[in-house]
């Protein structure tokens, strides 16, 4: 399991006030204006939690800007909320900085969420702030006309952490309103007067936004603070979405609020995608947003730090109501025109232009492609039988074939693993079956800079952060079995 190194907050020196006008190296202006993949340019910052949102055929990503992995104010973070908005994921307009820290004692605007009622945005959040020298996070909100400008309601923050439940974790309000008017919060904390595991998501109302109701938890029981919860409800089906560890979790239910369902796959879960939210966007469609983690040296033997870049997925519903995610045509890298791979069999394989027959029953079998770029797309098609132990890729590796970047699949236990820290559990559909037979799985990878990122099947993702290898082979491999690697097209990304 990966882990996200974040500094103790607690007894670390305090840097200078973290004003709006305190990021001189944040410009809006000079911002790509494409998102996939996005980091900011002109300084130290990076991409923390991302707050999806949207209004009128407009999709809002609110984002914290992160300076330092999180190191603003003595490890505080000292976070604000940027914008971006697109209404076709392929443009996307920056904008000013949306809800900055403004006050010497706001130590970190944090996650939160976003609502449109009755003519007006509200945008709830945690501030995080020092209390008598002990960290504590109470709730705050603003209002807006048009999501874009954004006035702190007073009195700020509105509400502390409610008894029995911590004082130090009681943050990112997901907010919703109810048909009748009523503002409804889920807020992550943990409960403070029982054993382990303690962590939970506290559920509060309130009709007037001044005098608010405690009405218990809405989930409890977990090991750890579900950290920025998300909620929506889409054909029939409530979904509940939360952290653990900073791996992202979904429960679902026929009821507003429970009993929930755990699904069969935890289609969100995706080591090095962090806080993956959702919103809607055009008809019937949900856009997850979540960030993908740094390294701590910039070197592929780096542990994962907080905050990096911007990761966006589409994620759909199955028959079950669990959920499936895949690319988002809109937001694949621009790319030249596809060339068919030219293909070498090495053994126990037979090679015919662009597809490669690996017959591995008693070993393993290989094959190449050269010239491959290092920033592309990589498409193609596998057929594996139910014998077959393992079967892959490996990307950006050399003429031995022996380094690179694994992209993994394990079909008896139905894993798939990217190199060296990344992977996928309870993947269907990796071998052929009695149900599935000749049936061709579907797979897409994006290579660009230091990370890769690939659709399996267009129902699960997998990515990573991987600086190091830059080698022009693509090497193709089976083991304990036949698989079939079919109609390999890669295609240069444009710079």
């Amino acid at each position: 399991m990966k882990r996200i190194s974040i500094l103790v907050l607690v007894g670390l020196f305090f840097l200078p006030s973290l004003g709006q006008q305190a990021a001189p190296g944040y410009d809006h202006r000079r911002q790509p204006d494409t998102m996939q993949y996005f980091t900011p340019v002109g300084g130290a910052y990076f991409v923390g939690d991302c707050i999806p949102f949207a209004h009128e055929g407009t999709y809002y990503l609110y984002w914290l800007l992160d300076e330092g992995h999180h190191r603003a104010l003595g490890g505080l973070g000292g976070h604000q909320w940027c914008v971006s908005t697109t209404r076709d994921l392929i443009h996307w307009q920056h904008h000013p900085i949306a809800i900055g820290i403004d006050e010497e004692w706001e130590k970190s605007i944090c996650t939160g969420s976003v609502v449109f009622h009755d003519s007006l945005f509200y945008a709830f959040y945690a501030t995080r702030l020092l209390d008598n020298g002990k960290v504590c996070e109470r709730l705050s909100y603003a209002t807006s006309h048009d999501a874009l400008h954004w006035t702190k309601h007073l009195p700020n923050p509105f509400f502390s952490s409610a008894p029995g439940y911590s004082q130090r974790n009681f943050r990112d309000p997901k907010v919703s309103v109810d048909a009748g008017g009523a503002f409804h919060l889920f807020v992550s904390s943990e409960k403070t007067e029982i054993e382990e595991p303690r962590g939970c998501l506290v559920h509060m109302t309130s009709s007037d936004l001044t005098n608010w109701t405690v009405e218990g938890t809405v989930l409890d029981g977990l090991n750890a603070v579900p950290e920025c919860p998300d909620y929506f409800e889409w054909n029939g089906w409530y979904y509940l979405v939360f952290g653990q560890g900073l791996d992202t979790y979904y429960v679902k239910s026929r009821s507003a609020y429970g009993p929930w369902e755990w699904p069969e796959t935890q289609a969100l879960k995706e080591q090095w995608v962090n806080v993956a939210k959702t919103a809607t966007f055009g008809d019937g469609r949900r856009i997850v947003a979540g960030w993908i983690a740094s390294r701590s040296d910039g070197h592929d033997s780096g542990h994962a730090v907080f905050a990096g870049s911007v990761v966006l997925r589409e994620v759909y519903q199955l028959p079950n109501g669990d959920l499936a995610t895949k690319f988002p045509e809109e937001v694949i890298p621009a790319s030249e025109s596809p060339r068919a791979a030219t293909i070498t069999a090495v053994n126990h394989a037979t090679a015919s232009g662009s597809s490669v027959i690996i017959n591995a029953t008693n070993g393993t079998g290989k094959a190449y492609a050269i010239d491959v770029p290092r920033n592309c797309i990589i498409a193609l098609d596998i057929e594996s039988d139910a014998n077959c132990t393992e079967y892959g890729l490996r990307l950006r590796s050399s003429d031995t074939g022996d380094n690179g970047y694994a992209l993994s699949f394990l079909p008896k236990t139905k894993q798939v693993k990217l190199t060296h820290d990344a992977s996928l559990e309870n993947v269907d559909g990796l071998m052929q079956s009695s149900t599935n037979v000749n049936r061709k799985q579907t797979l897409t990878i994006v290579m660009k800079d230091d990370i890769i990122d690939a659709c399996i099947d267009q129902r699960r993702c997998i990515v990573n952060r991987l600086p190091d290898q830059n080698g022009s082979y693509l090497w193709f491999y089976a083991q304990g079995g036949n698989v079939n690697f079919t109609n390999v097209r890669i295609s240069a990304l444009v710079p």
